[in-house]
């Protein structure tokens, strides 16, 4: 008895040491861990914030540049049909929107999908416009037509994106 009286004077204080050891390291580990992360995603944010500004901008000319009165005025040449001009306005905003894909990466589901709403709801509006044309009207004829019903619309398409990508912006700066 006096052995095992002995052995629990050596073990009980040692298995304490052992225990409140254990539990200062796991806990300074966890907040070295945590540490590390907070410096990892300031260093994240201070890179990746520039480039996410610079695809909202992108995101924003391109709309600037398919909205129907810049892309009318833009797009415009004499001599054009109706189906002519219409092909190309198409034309354009396809290859606008394509060259602008990636950038999808860097900004909200929510904002891309306004994104794609407005080139849609864009490309329906000049479909829209021509389909009351006879196909061998002239392309300025095309052109009156689709700003009349750009002039009749409460809110154009890509302004309700854009509002929409600026709160966003905004946002971020929160």
């Amino acid at each position: 008895m006096d052995s095992l009286l002995e052995i629990l004077k050596y073990t009980i204080p040692a298995l304490v040491v052992f225990l409140t050891t254990w539990f200062l390291t796991r806990t300074w580990a966890r907040n070295e861990d945590k540490r590390r992360k907070h410096e990892l995603n300031l260093h994240v944010k201070d890179e990746i914030l520039p480039v996410r500004l610079q695809a909202y901008e992108r995101i924003v000319l391109f709309l600037e540049r398919i909205s129907p009165e810049s892309l009318v005025i833009r797009v415009s040449k004499p001599g054009y049909t109706s189906r002519q001009f219409q092909s190309e306005l198409l034309n354009t905003i396809r290859s606008e929107y394509e060259h602008n894909l990636s950038q999808q990466t860097y900004i909200s589901k929510e904002a891309w999908e306004k994104v794609k709403a407005a080139r849609n709801q864009t490309i329906n509006l000049i479909n829209d416009s021509a389909a009351d044309l006879k196909p061998d009207s002239s392309g300025s004829t095309l052109g009156k037509v689709i700003l009349e019903q750009v002039m009749e619309l409460k809110n154009p398409p890509s302004q309700v994106a854009i509002d929409y990508l600026k709160q966003e912006v905004n946002s971020l700066f929160l």
